[in-house]
């Protein structure tokens, strides 16, 4: 799996966020994100996503060889970020049950599995809006770890973890990304310091803004 990034740039308003950016994300590598809150980390991963439109510049996707259209990426692509909701009136093996029925677990794994590798054993079947927040982000997680896809987009993953919730991380992404696109939006060198490549959102800022019409 290929993304990459032709002169893109994103805006809201008359504000660059990120601009003349060229890049290519390649499988089997793992990238970093980075830059002080509010940035622009997490829209840059969203625009890499797919799921918010670039203002200028192209972003293409190539899996096995072939180019995929825009509406077929989110087939390709799990996210696991702090903005996204869980359907808190399912218990834990509900949400994991309708998790699977439109993006495969990885082979191998059941929803069993999942439960126990992420600590959560004991909550199985517990509504998810009586889980505290680290219990939620091991959910939000699992649920993108583990589906069956080529490109892997953490954003903040470790957010509201304790020490222990670090170290599930680290043997997570040990066990579950090799050979995947991964990339990681954070500021936390907890969190990417396992990555090859590093991304500066600020190094692709342009504070200007643009001319009146």
């Amino acid at each position: 799996m290929k993304i990459n990034l032709f002169e893109t740039g994103k805006r809201f308003n008359r504000e660059w966020i990120f601009r003349h950016l060229t890049f290519e994300f390649s499988s089997g590598n793992r990238y970093a994100i980075t830059g002080p809150n509010g940035s622009g980390k997490s829209t840059l991963l969203q625009v890499i996503a797919g799921s918010m439109t670039a203002s200028e510049g192209q972003v293409q996707y190539e899996f096995r060889g072939k180019l995929v259209e825009n509406d077929d990426v989110y087939q390709l692509v799990s996210i696991a970020a702090p903005y996204l909701e869980l359907i808190e009136e399912f218990t834990l093996t509900e949400f994991l049950r309708f998790h699977q029925t439109f993006k495969p677990l990885i082979k191998g794994y059941s929803i069993r599995d999942i439960i126990e590798k992420t600590g959560l054993a004991k909550s199985s079947h517990k509504q998810i809006r009586y889980f505290s927040s680290g219990m939620k982000q091991r959910v939000k997680l699992a649920q993108a770890m583990f589906s069956d896809t080529p490109v892997l987009l953490l954003d903040e993953p470790c957010t509201n973890f304790d020490q222990e919730g670090f170290a599930l991380y680290h043997s997570l992404v040990q066990e579950l990304c090799h050979g995947r696109l991964l990339i990681i939006s954070s500021n936390d060198v907890q969190e990417y310091s396992i990555c090859d490549s590093v991304i500066r959102v600020e190094d692709y800022r342009n504070s200007l803004k643009t001319p009146e019409a």
